[in-house]
């Protein structure tokens, strides 16, 4: 995954500090916006996880800063609803022109409001999806109703809001009352997927079933367990990222992941060392893969290790050697069970003389055949086994070259 940092004029003139989010071979097959929840910034954690499952699906994901908040330009008074959603449109404007006009949003509390209105105004979005959001817009205004009085005075006044202070005026609460959303949802006629947590405080669980009941098929609903509204558990928005990935699939038309940017490639992976911690995306032919490290070491653990994906091919591919083996023969060869441990062992231990090394690799693999086989043909078996091209690989000494490039 590569990370760009945008710079987007909204309609008002001011730049939107964004960010766009590419998989690992830095060609998405679609495009995605993600839109942030009231008061919050595209660097909330939830966002960034969330957008970053969604490479791994092929898409492209920008995460953008409303107008006032985070590091973009503007002032908060000005961040009001209608104001998320023209800044919504004017990123869809900027991608269509600069990229490819984005086929799914995705949207957090009140961005998901935001999206819902948005989509449907936009042709080009195909799906959207929908974390914490309310069913009405005026919903969010009790977060600042100790203000609205004082401001129906005064104009304008300074508020806080989750212990931050903000400053609002009367366009900025007037506006809250001027979406009728659930109309907006009736009529969207688009694929829906909307994600509720029940344990929600910010948002009750209620605001959910609205939505859900006044949107058409197809609609779904996933329930975040246990998750509060800004999903703090990074893994419930790694969770909920792998599920709209997998789910806005039903809806899309299927591409196959493009290639790398050079013939000879075989794989490409990426690592974002300042904040991905460890965990790399990588892309080899046409599947997208997550390694990382165990939290032991100090990863996340949200893929195997490096020698757990060496164990897993070692044993991917013997069973396919098997397979293929006992297919030729006409073998009753129904099922293969490979159990693969790597550990380092020395010389001594392995009976060997070794002038360069004295600790080793070693590998167990342990084979279970089911089938109605004699012992002939399972000794035969075990021998085959150990001449998988994987199994070569490792058994005999590979050479390297390594190269940087721009």
């Amino acid at each position: 995954m590569k990370r760009s940092k945008l710079t987007i004029p909204n309609d008002k003139g001011y730049q939107l500090n964004a960010f766009l989010e590419l998989p690992a071979n830095q060609k998405p097959e679609f495009y995605a916006i993600f839109a942030h929840c009231f008061t919050c910034t595209s660097s909330l954690s939830a966002v960034k996880n969330i957008s970053r499952a969604l490479t791994n699906y092929g898409f492209g994901v920008v995460r953008f800063d409303f107008t006032g908040l985070g590091k973009s330009e503007g002032e908060f008074h000005e961040s009001h609803f209608s104001a998320n959603v023209t800044d919504l449109i004017a990123v869809s404007n900027y991608m269509e022109e600069y990229f490819q006009a984005p086929s799914l949003l995705v949207g957090h509390s009140l961005g998901g409001a935001a999206v819902i209105t948005a989509a449907s105004k936009l042709t080009s979005v195909r799906a959207v999806a929908t974390i914490g959001a309310p069913a009405d817009v005026e919903h969010v205004t009790h977060l600042f109703s100790h203000g609205i009085h004082e401001v129906q005075e005064k104009g304008e006044v300074d508020i806080n809001i989750g212990g931050r202070p903000f400053k609002i005026n009367r366009d900025f609460v007037d506006n809250f009352t001027k979406t009728d959303l659930p109309e907006i949802v009736r009529n969207l006629r688009k694929p829906i997927l909307i994600m509720h947590s029940p344990i929600d405080r910010i948002v009750g669980i209620k605001n959910a079933e609205k939505i859900y009941v006044n949107a058409h098929h197809p609609k779904s609903f996933v329930t975040l367990d246990n998750a509060d509204h800004l999903l703090t558990n990074p893994e419930d928005s790694k969770y909920a990222g792998n599920v709209i990935g997998t789910w806005v699939q039903r809806y899309f038309p299927k591409k196959i992941i493009q290639k790398l940017d050079t013939d000879q490639d075989q794989a490409v992976g990426h690592l974002n060392l300042v904040e991905d911690n460890f965990t790399t995306k990588i892309q080899a032919s046409n599947h997208n893969l997550i390694a990382d490290e165990p939290e032991s070491v100090g990863g996340d653990d949200f893929g195997p290790s490096p020698f757990d994906l060496l164990n897993a091919a070692l044993i991917a591919c013997t069973t396919m050697t098997l397979k293929m083996y006992a297919n030729r023969k006409q073998w009753d060869l129904q099922e293969v069970y490979v159990y693969v441990t790597r550990v380092k062992k020395s010389s001594e231990e392995l009976g060997i003389t070794s002038e360069k090394l004295n600790r080793h690799d070693f590998f167990t693999k342990k084979i279970k055949l089911v089938g109605n086989l004699d012992e002939k043909q399972k000794a035969r078996l075990l021998e085959i086994a150990a001449k998988c091209p994987v199994h070569n690989t490792l058994e005999n000494q590979a050479y390297f070259e390594s190269s940087l490039i721009d």
